[in-house]
């Protein structure tokens, strides 16, 4: 992403440590973000409302109003990407999160270089939600149906939701480890192969546009439309 670019984008950043709020704040700065900050998850639905930022880095463990009842109002209020910040080993934490609508999370003690990523690649990802033609293919997220040039294509459940999570993860490389928590959940018991089962046949149905999903040897895929 472009620096011009993220100087449009505002972040509000919610944690009880006051150091540790400085810290992010001097970070996200120097990548040119704008940044707002609140102490809990009661203030920072009251500066949510009045500030409009464009994601929010949300602690779970938190005095007055924890983060993942944070988590739940804000999304009755917005789609902005969630960041959830959890203390190490905290699977609970973590699989709660995504549950209440965090869009990702990053475990402390983290590097400022991790969390930047985890930031750019989560408004990498907010964007492509939006978008909704890559090439010949055209998704609608609304009605759930799939387009290859004009011509409605018939995918199952989880073939339409492995195509959605790798088109809005664009020229981003995923793990089958990756793509296998995000579409059929944490609790799934079954294994990658699941995944290269998916991608067959959804490759299948999109015709021409399946080769928009590239295969990386021994590690996973990744969707990159081609010109």
């Amino acid at each position: 992403m472009k620096q011009d670019e993220l100087k449009k984008q505002k972040i509000l950043v919610v944690d009880d440590e006051t150091r540790l709020r400085d810290l992010l704040r001097i970070v996200l700065e120097n990548r040119g973000y704008s940044v707002v900050e609140a102490a809990n998850g009661k203030e920072a639905l009251s500066i949510f409302e009045e500030a409009s930022p464009d994601m929010v880095i949300l602690d779970v463990m938190m005095p007055v109003m924890d983060g993942l009842t944070c988590c739940k109002k804000l999304r009755t209020l917005s789609a902005c990407p969630i960041l959830m910040v959890t203390a190490k080993g905290e699977d609970y934490d973590q699989v709660n999160g995504f549950d209440c609508g965090a869009d990702d999370y990053i475990i402390k003690p983290f590097t400022p270089i991790v969390l930047v990523a985890r930031v750019e690649a989560l408004f990498r990802r907010s964007l492509n939600q939006q978008r909704n033609s890559f090439g010949l293919l055209r998704i609608d997220i609304a009605a759930r149906e799939v387009f290859v040039d004009g011509v409605s294509v018939a995918l199952s459940r989880k073939e339409y939701d492995l195509l959605v999570y790798l088109a809005e993860n664009e020229n981003i490389s995923l793990s089958r480890d990756q793509i296998l928590e995000s579409v059929w959940g944490y609790d799934y018991l079954g294994t990658s192969n699941t995944v290269d089962t998916h991608i067959n046949r959804l490759r299948t149905k999109l015709g021409q546009c399946g080769l928009y999903i590239a295969t990386l040897r021994g590690y996973g895929y990744r969707f990159e439309v081609l010109t």
